[in-house]
């Protein structure tokens, strides 16, 4: 990591340490917005979080997409609720045409404007089911459910291969898994194309697997502490030799993990990022189940951090569709 994104990784992890705490992070994901207005403000005018990739001459900081990844692991390693993510992918939307608006790019690069962006996928995933009866399964995966759709100002579709930017829509705050991603069920009533679709999807997904990576690494972190602590017959069950080797696994798969996300960063890709995706909500849920187990009754309560990570590890994993679209997405690229 060069000094200057160390320097950042350092900036927005004290901003976390100080503004993001458990108690802070439950007030905000309750909240009316879903988020710390007070502490995006802060990511945005301290440490131009939102302007990262945004070039200089259009409001921004001129970065790159390895430069928001900083940003989403901090975050994400606290489970901070913020709409960052619908932000820069809407900001990544508008850049890839010929001619930005510029105007709106400067909203959203000062976090005066929320930005979100809905994976429309109207297909539907069949399955044929075998037995005594017949039958086919019909299923609709995530059509609509967006990030902080309900506090967006600007909304852009992908489908894949055109981007349409929702001048006006219906947003209804949605019911979900995970408390501190705020999901809002939106319907277009406006629309205009914006351009061809650069793949957003991809870029997505790389940033939600970094951010996963993030969350994955606290949420062990949190594990090897309690159980340094938690005395059973007269020793702490972190000695126990079965649950080093445990803690061991989740370690390597976890930065087995980091190193395809790391990959898919520096060189993104529709492989890489089906890769990075696969890796990090495979090791995050394999984490966050350990995590339960070893903290055994406590880590189910609402007062353990545990259950969020567990409740994110789950959401995460769905979000942009199942493990299996992944799954079947790298099939292609080999059969």
């Amino acid at each position: 990591m060069s000094e200057e994104r160390e320097l950042l990784r350092e900036t927005v992890a004290a901003l976390v340490e100080k503004h993001a705490t458990p108690d802070a992070v439950r007030e905000a994901m309750a909240s009316e917005r879903g988020y710390d207005e007070a502490l995006w403000t802060m990511l945005c005018e301290q440490v131009g979080a939102a302007a990262l990739v945004v070039p200089e001459e259009l409001g921004g900081a001129g970065g790159e997409l390895a430069d928001a990844a900083v940003v989403f692991e901090e975050l994400g390693k606290a489970l901070v609720p913020t709409p960052l993510w619908g932000t820069t992918l809407a900001e990544l939307a508008l850049l890839s045409v010929d001619h930005p608006d510029g105007e709106t790019l400067g909203a959203l690069a000062e976090g005066t404007a929320i930005g979100a962006v809905v994976f429309d996928t109207d297909e539907r995933l069949r399955e044929e089911q075998t037995g005594t009866d017949e039958r086919l399964r019909e299923e609709q995966t995530g059509r609509r459910y967006v990030v902080h759709g309900d506090v967006a100002d600007v909304v852009i579709a992908a489908d894949g291969e055109t981007l349409t930017r929702w001048t006006e829509f219906t947003a209804t705050p949605s019911v979900s898994m995970d408390p501190t991603r705020r999901l809002a069920v939106v319907e277009p009533e406006t629309t205009s194309v914006v351009g061809a679709d650069p793949g957003l999807a991809d870029t997505a997904a790389i940033l939600l697997a970094v951010e996963q990576i993030g969350a994955a690494t606290r949420c062990l972190d949190l594990t090897v502490a309690y159980t340094k602590d938690r005395v059973q017959f007269g020793r702490p069950i972190g000695s126990f030799q079965a649950l080093k080797h445990r803690m061991a696994d989740l370690y390597v798969a976890v930065q087995s993990a980091r190193a395809v996300v790391a990959e898919a960063v520096a060189d993104p890709s529709p492989t890489s990022a089906a890769l990075a995706r696969l890796a990090a909500s495979e090791a995050f849920s394999a984490v966050a189940a350990e995590a339960v187990q070893m903290h055994g009754g406590i880590a189910i309560t609402w007062e353990s951090d545990i259950q969020l990570y567990f409740k994110r590890a789950h959401g995460s994993a769905q979000l942009l569709g199942p493990p299996r679209q992944q799954v079947r997405s790298l099939e292609s690229e080999v059969f």
